[in-house]
Parts: C-alpha cells; structure tokens; sequence
C-alpha cells in the first residue's frame, strides 16, 4: 500500500503489517515487495544508518508501495524534518514519556516547513494558521505518521495525557525496554508485562489510536500479544529472520542426512532494536 492507504488504514483503527529493516542493501526492496508487507520499519536509534543510506532505503521502499516508518534516535524536530526530507513517510519517536516531548515533533510532521516564532506560537495555541496556509500544511502532511514508542512505567502513567495529543497517531511498543522498566528483563512471558502491553494497547485503541508491537522472540508469543487488540504489527527484521530460517533448514537437512543435530549451534548478537 502506498502512504496515504497506509494513514488511511492505521488511522481506520484497522491493522497493517510490516517488518524491520536493519540494512542498506539493494538487494532487500525486491524480496520484501511480495511477501505481503505493507510497509517496512527502519530503525536509526539502535542501527548505525547515515542520512544518505537513509534516504536512499526510504526512497527505495516507497517507490515499490512499502512506505517507511523510521525511528529516529532522539526527539529533535530538526532531525525528524530531515528524515521525512529523505523519504520517510512517519516518525516513531523514542522512549516518550510525557506529551511534551511530542510537540515538536507535532511541528515536524504536521506543520512543516513553518518554523520558528510562528511555530512556537501554532504549537501553544496562541496562533492558528490562515485558511490557505492550513489546506497548504494539510495538503502536505496528512499522509505523515507520528508514533510514539511506550517504553517505561512514567509513559504508561501518562499515557492518557499522551494519547490526548490529537496530532499523535499512535503508540509502538518498545518490548525489550518495556521488560527492563517493569523489573523483568527479557522476560516477555511474565503475566506483568502482558498485562502492560495489553493495557498500553487497548488504551490506545480507545482513545482512537493505533497501537502495536515491534516484536522479535517468537512468532506465536507475537501473535498472543497482539490479541490483545494490536493493529501495527511489525514483526521480527531481516537478521532475525534469516537466522532462525537458516538454523531451522540446516537442522532438517542433517537430520535428513543423518547427521548429528545436537551440537549446540552458537547465535551471533543482533542489534536490539525492540
């Protein structure tokens, strides 16, 4: 779906699915394009991605209708303004906490390119734009997505504030620093935390928003979370999939061969991008 079908459905409260890319390869955009994606996500916080690799991705995938939704590493408008200058089509803002963290973020995604005083003043209220000024900013960034990542217990205390935030599409998520916040790293089977992400999520979806998951260990404990009322599901990346693949057919290969199995096979690290 191109980035317009993709607010269209997301915003509808309905679900769309994508995946991580953590790689700048030409070879990925052609594999990806038929396996039933909607869209990709591209992580900047955790994966060492420059701008022009960046942008390059971002072009690439939303020229085959894979529309990219890019995690930038801190809550700078001015980055989040380069990132949808290189062909980002939503922002997930990182670690969010309080709404204000947001509002500038709101500036960069759907007021763009406003800046300065008249910005400041738009974002408190204190301005409002002209009529030809506001169908020009609509115009331009209705298709933006601004997502915030749920990560801790002060975000899920004021997620209600958060979610109050009409320009705010929606929440990702983040399950490794979820875990670590709740006391259990790691730990994604304890009843604690799916009680946070099904709170977080059905939260969420009452306030209008969409909510999901970026998720990586195991695609049946991804499907269980996501019962909980998910519709941004974004499941495992590239690395992780590749992995678990290979391991998985080589195993079946020496089994068929006969040939041992039980040898432990070493998992290389993966960036953590949950």
């Amino acid at each position: 779906m191109d980035a317009a079908l993709l607010s269209q459905t997301l915003r509808a409260g309905q679900r769309a699915y994508g995946t991580a890319v953590l790689t700048a390869s030409p070879f990925w955009p052609p594999y990806l394009q038929n396996t039933g994606l909607d869209f990709v996500f591209i992580d900047t916080e955790h994966v060492p991605l420059d701008r022009d690799n960046l942008s390059w991705m971002c072009r690439a995938y939303d020229s085959i209708s894979l529309p990219p939704i890019v995690r930038i590493p801190d809550h700078d408008p001015h980055r989040a303004c380069q990132t949808l200058d290189g062909g980002a089509r939503g922002i997930v803002a990182p670690y969010i906490e309080h709404p204000d963290q947001l509002r500038p973020l709101i500036g960069a995604t759907r007021h763009r390119p406003i800046k300065g005083q008249r910005l400041e003043a738009i974002l408190r209220g204190d301005d409002s734009p002209e009529p030809k000024l506001k169908d020009y900013l609509h115009s331009r960034n209705h298709t933006n997505l601004l997502i915030a990542n749920i990560e801790s217990r002060p975000a899920m205390k004021n997620l209600d504030a958060i979610l109050e935030l009409d320009a705010l599409d929606g929440v990702l998520i983040g399950p490794h620093d979820l875990s670590c916040s709740l006391g259990h790293p790691e730990d994604y089977d304890h009843p604690d935390f799916d009680q946070a992400v099904q709170t977080i999520i059905q939260t969420a979806r009452a306030a209008g928003k969409c909510a999901g998951l970026h998720f990586v260990h195991g695609l049946e404990r991804h499907l269980q979370l996501c019962r909980h009322g998910a519709n941004l599901i974004i499941h495992s990346d590239c690395i992780h999939l590749i992995s678990q693949t290979l391991r998985t057919d080589l195993q079946h290969l020496r089994q068929g061969l006969g040939d041992s199995t039980a040898a432990k096979v070493e998992v290389a690290a993966t960036p953590t991008v949950v």
